[in-house]
């Protein structure tokens, strides 16, 4: 599932080329999770002014209104002038002067909105319960980050998935944070010492920012825009790593299942 490194690394992607575009047809393939909510005819003639993020949704703002794009469980993009004809899989296609913006989801969990912009009661249903942004500074507060560990008693690599303290903290990513600040999945966020809270705090942004870096993760069919894959699963140190050694103290990682979710940890190295 496309997590918040892979949504920015399609933004950076294509956010550039397609800034300034005139829409000049859109075509819809088989119906997705959420109605487009407009008649395609109806975003012909609008101009896209910028690309923004915010979570895991893409925000297009036009000069009048915005689109809001999800990538699902198994939605990429691509942006080119050179496109192959729609697929089976193909479900929005957006042509503009500048290229076509296409989205291609096998399992149509994705989804791509038109909306009058934030203010927009749509939008707002969906951007309003988003934590905080872990990539932007001015966003990501310790005090506000550590207030809310305090206040939960969830244990915290739930709290971490559900994106109501901070975005973009993944499955996979959170695996990753909770091993390099020594903290284990199982412990209540109101137990954490300030210590690990503080490491915690650096790690996700380190983390996230790296998988950026890296391009994002591909453990099966992401890639950005241009068609290249992520290559961050090749700096994991517990994901994926069942019965391997640990890194640190060449225990064997754990596979723990939390809400249905697959967590990977050191019960050494990460203590309660």
């Amino acid at each position: 599932m496309p997590e918040l490194p892979e949504v920015e690394v399609t933004r950076r992607s294509f956010a550039q080329h397609i800034q300034g575009a005139q829409v000049v047809a859109v075509t819809l393939g088989k119906p997705l999770r959420w109605a487009l909510g407009c008649a395609p005819a109806d975003l012909v003639g609008a101009t896209i002014q910028q690309v923004r993020r915010r979570g895991k949704y893409l925000l297009l703002d036009l000069d009048r209104g915005m689109l809001m794009i999800h990538l699902g469980m198994s939605g990429s993009l691509r942006f080119a002038s050179d496109l192959p004809a729609l697929g089976k899989h193909d479900h929005f296609d957006m042509q503009t002067s500048q290229g076509t913006l296409r989205l291609h989801d096998p399992r149509r969990f994705g989804a791509v909105i038109a909306t009058q912009g934030e203010s927009d009661p749509v939008a707002r249903k969906l951007l309003e319960g988003l934590g905080m942004e872990p990539l932007d500074e001015a966003h990501f507060s310790w005090p506000r980050f550590y207030a809310g560990l305090q206040s939960s008693r969830s244990p915290i690599k739930p709290l971490l998935l559900s994106g109501k303290l901070v975005v973009g903290v993944g499955n996979i990513y959170a695996s990753e944070v909770l091993f390099a600040s020594r903290i284990a999945p199982t412990a209540a966020a109101n137990t954490i010492s300030t210590m690990k809270a503080k490491r915690l705090f650096q790690a996700i942004r380190e983390i996230l920012a790296m998988a950026v870096e890296r391009g994002g993760t591909t453990l099966r069919d992401f890639s950005s825009t241009d068609g290249m894959p992520g290559h961050f699963q090749l700096q994991a140190k517990v994901y994926g790593r069942n019965g391997l050694p640990c890194l640190q103290c060449d225990r064997p990682i754990r596979l723990l299942r939390q809400g249905q979710r697959s967590t990977y940890y050191c019960a050494h190295c990460q203590k309660a």
